[in-house]
């Protein structure tokens, strides 16, 4: 397996951020694609070319890129925006596209028919490409999600993106578990842990000091044959540089 930083976790320039993960030993980053300069719609050829050279200068690749738009999959224009994203970031020579559905239920109604379809349409969009969309965990459980993507038939277009610091904050779920329920739809994975309260309320902690039981849980990637990523993504903290560089030599020392 191979570590990620999500290089808005360093709260830099794209640049400065791309210089910090490589100089902490990082193979890939993965980078937001849904707002500012980094919109799919200001993904200018010339933007593009200018992503690819701060890329290769560091000697690093996207991991993942992130089309999260804060919608859940009943907003009107979640298929438009997020082929967009995915065409993008195939001309970025990246392939998997990650996002949140929306919370999950096991109704029949008219909200998951919505939802359906659209993961559908994008599915089989991604699947022509060569691409993934790929379902962030922890909205719901874990057996939740893997019914869902059942669903949508033979087409492996629409996957999973594991944050299993996700799924113990938001779904009370064990990640460990989670691996052998998705492994057939794992594509990336985030390298992030967490704790859940009693009252229901949670907190995102450095690797290692959350409810993640990260031996049993490499082992359960290992087994399941995933040799992907490991994305790094800190979203709270004064000084998330010096956790992502923690979280770097942790995941460094699992992966002996």
């Amino acid at each position: 397996m191979k570590i990620g930083i999500i290089s808005d976790s360093f709260r830099l320039p794209f640049a400065e951020s791309i210089q910090k993960a490589a100089s902490l030993g990082a193979a890939g980053v993965q980078k937001y694609m849904t707002y500012g300069d980094f919109c799919a719609e200001n993904m200018t050829p010339s933007k593009i070319s200018e992503i690819k050279s701060i890329m290769n200068a560091n000697g690093l690749v996207f991991s993942a890129i992130c089309g999260d738009f804060g919608w859940d999959f009943t907003h009107p224009q979640i298929v438009e925006k997020s082929k967009a994203v995915l065409e993008k970031a195939k001309e970025l020579g990246c392939d998997i596209v990650t996002t949140h559905i929306g919370k999950l239920t096991e109704d029949d109604d008219d909200r998951m028919r919505l939802i359906r379809a659209n993961a559908l349409e994008l599915a089989e969009y991604a699947s022509s490409i060569g691409s993934y969309m790929a379902s962030e965990t922890g909205t719901e459980k874990a057996s939740v999600l893997r019914k869902f993507l059942d669903s949508l038939g033979t087409t492996k277009g629409f996957a999973v993106n594991l944050d299993p610091a996700n799924l113990v904050m938001c779904a009370d779920d064990d990640p460990v578990q989670a691996v052998y329920i998705l492994k057939d739809y794992i594509v990336h994975t985030h390298a992030k842990d967490g704790v859940r309260n009693k009252d229901g309320s949670w907190l995102e902690v450095p690797l290692g000091r959350g409810g993640v039981d990260w031996p049993e849980y490499l082992k359960a990637l290992r087994e399941s044959g995933y040799e992907g990523y490991l994305t790094i993504e800190r979203e709270v903290g004064e000084d998330p540089a010096a956790d992502i560089k923690l979280a770097v030599d942790f995941l460094n020392e699992k992966l002996k």
